[in-house]
């Protein structure tokens, strides 16, 4: 059978509930009507319901609209420089003994699913680039979890492009040394982060290890990689993250971009531009490029 996502959508008579995209069509659930981030609130029963769930036999959904998978997220957790390809374009050197380097994002602000606008700063300077990432949706509360077991707590994965602003990551007055960055302004800003198109269920994924990502601009291929490439697994980034803080239900892990960035050779998104970015077979993320609006 064809794998699928599970997704949230609303029809014309209103509502926002979860269901399952297979195949091109979008089907309904044999639970009660619901969130997703509800049903990954009860991620261990519905876990239990989804293995024994035949989407083919399914009853179809029609005129729906896909939204935000999860809306919304207790926190958006974010891990920096840990694709090798990357950090050579970036001509970044990582210690081997280096810990890994979470980072949050706001996701009520900046979260946006699929089809819905990337909002970018009408100052050019704002320099807006493209990351494309794995992102790991966490299905049971996590606190100093072992990396043998941290698979064990991840509900599934999905498809996040982390929209960062190149322009004000370098603070120009810093108030001392450790102030010179600022990773608010640079990844925190407004309608900047898609998510989706949907969540792939991690008991169909059999390596979060071995998936394929690519990321376009207009059409043009600007990153394709392997999650193979990562610094810190999978495993690894969840256990690190539970030791910082208590990962709950919902909560998403973007796993770091690959090489492909706009930085190294000047180039960044513009008004009128789409960006499409996928994970795998987990279906594709499209978003169109806006300008803020004054």
């Amino acid at each position: 059978m064809k794998p699928w996502s599970l997704v949230s959508f609303r029809t014309a008579a209103g509502g926002e509930r979860a269901g399952v995209l297979f195949d091109g069509r979008l089907v309904d659930l044999p639970i009660s009507p619901r969130s997703l981030l509800d049903l990954i609130d009860d991620w261990p029963e519905a876990d239990g319901i989804l293995r024994n769930f035949h989407p083919v036999d399914a009853d179809e959904v029609l005129d729906a609209e896909l939204l935000l998978p999860l809306r919304y997220p207790r926190k958006v957790l974010c891990s920096g420089a840990n694709y090798r390809s990357h950090m050579r374009e970036m001509k970044v050197n990582r210690p081997d003994d280096a810990l890994p380097y979470f980072f949050l994002k706001p996701p009520t602000t900046s979260l946006v699913g699929p089809g819905e606008p990337i909002v970018v700063p009408a100052d050019p300077g704002a320099k807006v680039d493209w990351e494309a990432e794995l992102a790991v949706v966490i299905g049971r509360r996590a606190r100093h979890v072992k990396e043998s077991e941290a698979l064990d707590y991840v509900a599934g994965y999905s498809a996040i492009n982390d929209i960062s602003l190149r322009g004000p990551h370098r603070v120009q007055h810093p108030i001392g040394e450790p102030f010179q960055w600022d990773w608010l302004a640079s990844k925190g800003a407004d309608q900047s982060t898609p998510l989706g198109p949907g969540i792939r269920p991690a008991f169909l994924v059999d390596d979060p290890q071995r998936l394929d990502l690519r990321l376009w601009v207009n059409g043009h291929l600007k990153q394709e990689a392997n999650t193979s490439d990562m610094v810190v697994g999978v495993a690894a980034l969840i256990a690190a993250a539970s030791d910082l803080v208590t990962l709950e239900p919902g909560d998403v892990i973007a796993t770091g971009t690959p090489d492909g960035v706009g930085l190294p050779r000047g180039e960044f998104l513009q008004p009128g531009d789409v960006v499409e970015m996928e994970v795998a077979d987990f279906g594709r993320l499209t978003n169109p490029v806006v300008v803020e609006s004054s």
